[in-house]
């Protein structure tokens, strides 16, 4: 009888210490996506200096296009929180995208050797960050289900982890990436 308690009790240590590493994995596994979100940024933002230049020795007039690209990239870099990322994210894909508008009034630009290398770069870097945000998402998805359910649900206290946010855009307009062309 008394190994029969003393089993009961290991298998719900056991189990409780299985809950509590599930949701210490999960709640990691959302860190590291997030970190991949912003590398990703990271790497879009070292593009754009490159690229303002690029179409700055075509269209010198732009300043404005430039000013906000430049405004947008520095706020971008800047932000921390999930929400904060998202909304500099918006912003800057929103410059971009007429940085990319004012290239298409300059068809020597547009064939421009250098150009278009920086254009297919901007391409794969939002590939990249668009794969980012997906697998942030998903992540987020299994902790959240995680840490709402039984009976993982009983043990987010304990290992101090709680629902978290998702990765939004909130201006629909700003969900579509830039139109890179070639």
């Amino acid at each position: 009888m008394e190994f029969i308690v003393i089993g009961a009790i290991v298998l719900l240590v056991v189990f409780a210490i299985a809950q509590y590493n599930r949701l210490i994995r999960l709640n990691i596994t959302v860190d590291e996506a997030f970190a991949q979100i912003e590398v990703q940024l990271k790497r879009r933002a070292d593009l754009i200096p490159n690229l303002v230049e690029t179409v700055k020795g075509y269209a010198a007039h732009e300043q404005s296009t430039f000013d906000a690209v430049v405004a947008a990239r520095a706020k971008s870099t800047s932000a921390s929180s999930v929400a904060d990322v998202a909304a500099a994210d918006g912003a800057l894909t929103n410059a971009l995208r007429g940085l990319l508008a004012v290239a298409e009034a300059y068809p020597d630009l547009k064939a421009s050797a250098n150009f278009l290398s920086l254009q297919e770069e901007l391409s794969t870097t939002e590939n990249k960050v668009s794969f980012a945000r997906q697998f942030y998402n998903d992540n987020v998805r299994a902790l959240n289900t995680a840490v709402a359910t039984i009976p993982s649900s009983f043990f987010s206290g304990l290992a101090k982890v709680g629902a978290r946010e998702f990765y939004e855009v909130e201006d629909a307009a700003d969900r579509n990436v830039p139109n890179v062309k070639f």
